[in-house]
């Protein structure tokens, strides 16, 4: 998948969203986003990286402390 297809399917659930509101106000999109697509983003790459912390924080260019705060806030330790 590229990176346009992953920009499409965030445009398309957004879409949806809004569209779901029916009327009702938007808050903490931004949040919700991140939110969303960090756990499943954080499990597939350490699962890529076969469960090393060091390799996964390599993959998303990010500190293996960054990391392992992420995971915990995620749950996935």
């Amino acid at each position: 998948m590229s990176k346009h297809n992953i920009e499409q399917c965030v445009r398309e659930s957004l879409e949806n969203y809004f569209r779901d509101l029916d009327g009702s106000q938007p808050h903490d999109i931004y949040d919700m986003v991140i939110s969303c697509a960090e756990k499943p983003m954080l499990e597939i790459v350490l699962a890529n990286a076969g469960g090393n912390q060091s390799l996964a924080s390599e993959y998303l260019g990010i500190n293996r402390n960054t990391l392992r705060k992420k995971l915990q806030q995620h749950g996935l330790l």
